[in-house]
């Protein structure tokens, strides 16, 4: 049995009692012949910032560079809110993306049918929703330069923002939505702004030619971004992939995430190029919720979407499929039984984060020795 190295990365906020949730998941796997992981533990964030005067040292970024996966909990939070721009809490998670060239960001957008009710919308409307949010992540207009706030005098200020992609960039996105599309039920749709921006043009002209010339056995389709924000909400039911850049694709996935009842349940994997020689690619694996700093250290959080996370770690970067569909199917029947943790508990008694862990743990022992 193949030594998997996880670099854990609890950060801020709830993101240490959520990752603690994980530790236990993979204590419980190893100790049961269901892998072998070897983890050690990095900062990022704010606690970085407090400890380093940096939101993550070159030494982490080292580590992250040779581990085979990353495990991140949340970063962030006001008590950081008046560092200096550029060693902010976000930017340690930017230099992650960028460093480790992590461009493609998968957000699943699952509703589970006991959650169905938990969303903001009609059951009718979310129930059996499965959709997946694909967002190119190293481009576009959070890295593009000039990016400035610049002193005009008299009071006034101009500040600037570049949105810039390449060809290569939109197409290298492209293929990995129209794979993944081709492995779930077999429709892109691409989403952009070619009414009002130059790189929206591109974008179209691009996914169109790449569809015409490698995919066309796929179905495919535009829409315009701020259209498909509001299909998204209408009948979201009708996506399968959907792929945007870097900007439309972080608001458009938080509104997928909220149709499922809760930003608690959300994993996303962020992943890089596989290396042909070691066929091994960099990737990291994150909740998509804050780090909720208001109910820190109080066992409120939930873990789901951290485990979620984990979940997706054995599916693509360590092909464990097995353990992974064990993993989904744990979180399910746990919410089924009636279990809810505070974000989702309606009228109910909501269960702490220990004890949500717990049962999803002892649901995924459960399963694993009847298969």
């Amino acid at each position: 049995m193949a030594t998997h190295n996880l670099l854990l990365v609890p950060g801020d906020g709830i993101g240490p009692e959520v990752m603690g949730e994980v530790k236990k998941l993979i204590a419980y796997m190893n100790a049961n012949g269901m892998g072998r992981f070897e983890t050690e533990e990095a900062m990022c964030g704010g606690c970085a910032i407090d400890a380093h005067g940096v939101p993550i040292t070159d030494a982490d970024m080292e580590r992250a560079k040779a581990t085979d996966a990353i495990l991140f909990g949340a970063a962030g939070g006001p008590k950081w809110d008046k560092v200096a721009y550029e060693i902010r809490p976000e930017a340690g998670i930017l230099r992650l993306r960028k460093d480790l060239q992590l461009y493609a960001n998968l957000r699943p957008a699952v509703c589970f049918p006991a959650l169905a009710a938990s969303s903001s919308l009609k059951p009718e409307v979310v129930e059996g929703l499965d959709i997946m949010i694909l967002r190119e992540l190293t481009g576009g207009v959070y890295f593009g330069e000039p990016k400035t706030i610049t002193d005009l005098g008299n009071g006034q200020k101009r500040a600037i923002d570049t949105q810039i992609y390449d060809t290569y960039e939109i197409e290298r996105i492209g293929r990995v939505a129209f794979e993944l599309a081709r492995k779930r039920r077999n429709k892109v749709t691409s989403m952009e702004k070619r009414n009002v921006m130059k790189t929206g043009v591109l974008w179209n002209e691009v996914m169109t030619a790449l569809h015409k010339r490698e995919y066309s056995d796929v179905e495919f389709e535009h829409q315009l971004a701020d259209s498909g924000g509001m299909q998204l909400v209408r009948w979201p039911k009708q996506f399968d992939v959907i792929v945007c850049d870097n900007l439309f694709g972080d608001m458009l996935s938080d509104i997928a995430a909220m149709l499922t009842g809760s930003l608690g349940m959300l994993p996303s994997a962020s992943l890089g190029e596989i290396n042909p020689k070691t066929k091994k690619r960099h990737a990291m694996y994150e909740p998509v919720h804050g780090s909720a700093p208001d109910i820190a250290g109080k066992g409120l959080a939930n873990p789901i979407a951290m485990i979620a996370s984990f979940g997706m770690a054995l599916r693509y970067s360590f092909d464990a499929l097995k353990e992974a569909d064990l993993i989904d199917a744990a979180i399910a029947n746990v919410l089924a039984s009636g279990l809810r943790t505070a974000d989702i508990k309606g009228d109910g008694k909501a269960a702490s984060t220990s004890e949500m862990g717990d049962a999803i743990i002892a649901e995924f022992g459960k399963l694993a020795k009847a298969a």
